[in-house]
């Protein structure tokens, strides 16, 4: 079945087609956006929600390796949507997001319609990322841009913007590996201060995976094209699940544009992902691998309570046992290994 009527494509024409890779963090979401920016008509911009603080503010490294100052690319999109960077207004962008993005508005956001009041606060700061956006795929002359922010907060204020033609991209990954790796001491090597990423504690981490994963499901139901996909598929099948995904993006392809993913690993190129995991910085020959650590260095008892509190959702999508798996699955929108 397509993903929109002929008349909402037809509508859609004039607006600019973003795929917004969400889920929780430590699930793979930067492999993927990197693998997709090597595909032909694709722009990645990394995680933009973060952009306004570490880059604009922070003046923190592009995947480039210059920093965003001195990144052409960023100077020539700042121009282009907002006539400089400094016409950024930071402050009212900041008070925007604080009373429209946060997980806690998730249930306003849902709504089918917003009180007149809250709708303008939202597609006012929406209209900071379709600035970017726009510019972006007029740079680049890109057909489809990728923003990985991950947070669902972020793509339920998208879904209101009348600028963007929005599909989302959900990826999911097993709790326990996703609550194993949040505790691990990652150092942010863009950061001229040698921040560390944030960690969280298991518990912590499996109730955020609990949040994000459900969010993502509700916004599915609101009408936004959702396509979720496993990392550990990205993983065992990277280029039938990337051509997979480039139709969903709505690319057509043909069977070189993949020849940078072979078996085991991928070439990636240089980009300007303005944030996001210190894997941005990665250029050349990559492995792609699985990241299992956790089967051997998750202790027993956090395993399990990890297990416990993530259980439905972990049924859901498949990470459970087939006795334990819930008939009825729902996953309909998942990658699968046949694509």
């Amino acid at each position: 079945m397509s993903w929109r009527t002929a008349e909402q494509s037809e509508q859609s024409e004039n607006r600019v087609k973003v795929v917004f890779i969400g889920g929780l963090g430590r699930s793979g979401t930067t492999l993927l956006e990197r693998l997709l920016g090597q595909l032909p008509g694709v722009v990645p911009l990394g995680e933009i929600t973060h952009l306004w603080e570490r880059d604009l503010i922070g003046n923190e490294m592009c995947a480039c390796g210059a920093t965003f100052s001195h990144c052409e690319f960023w100077q020539r999109i700042g121009g282009r949507a907002f006539g400089s960077w400094e016409q950024v207004d930071v402050e009212r962008l900041n008070a925007l997001k604080a009373t429209v993005d946060r997980t806690r508005h998730i249930p306003a956001l849902a709504a089918r319609k917003l009180a007149p009041a809250q709708h303008q606060l939202v597609t006012e700061y929406a209209a900071y990322f379709e600035k970017i956006y726009e510019a972006a795929a007029k740079d680049t002359r890109a057909q489809v841009v990728v923003d990985s922010s991950k947070h669902a907060s972020l793509a339920y204020c998208l879904r209101w913007s009348p600028k963007i033609d929005l599909r989302v991209m959900h990826v999911v990954r097993d709790s326990r590996g996703v609550a194993y790796s949040w505790t691990k001491q990652i150092r942010r090597p863009e950061s001229p201060t040698g921040d560390q990423m944030t960690r969280y504690s298991p518990a912590k981490a499996a109730m955020l995976w609990n949040a994000q994963n459900a969010a993502f499901s509700l916004l599915a139901r609101r009408g936004v094209p959702v396509r979720r996909v496993r990392y550990e598929r990205i993983i065992q099948r990277p280029r039938r699940v990337i051509a997979s995904l480039a139709r969903f993006c709505g690319l057509d392809l043909v069977e070189s544009d993949l020849n940078f993913i072979g078996d085991g690993w991928a070439d990636l190129g240089p980009s300007h992902s303005a944030a996001g995991n210190p894997m941005r910085f990665t250029v050349g020959r990559i492995p792609i691998m699985p990241d299992e650590a956790w089967t051997e260095d998750l202790s027993d008892s956090t395993r399990r309570m990890v297990s416990t509190l993530t259980r439905p959702l972990l049924g859901r999508y498949g990470y459970l046992s087939e006795a334990d798996t819930p008939l009825e699955d729902p996953a309909r929108e998942e990658v699968s290994a046949r694509d």
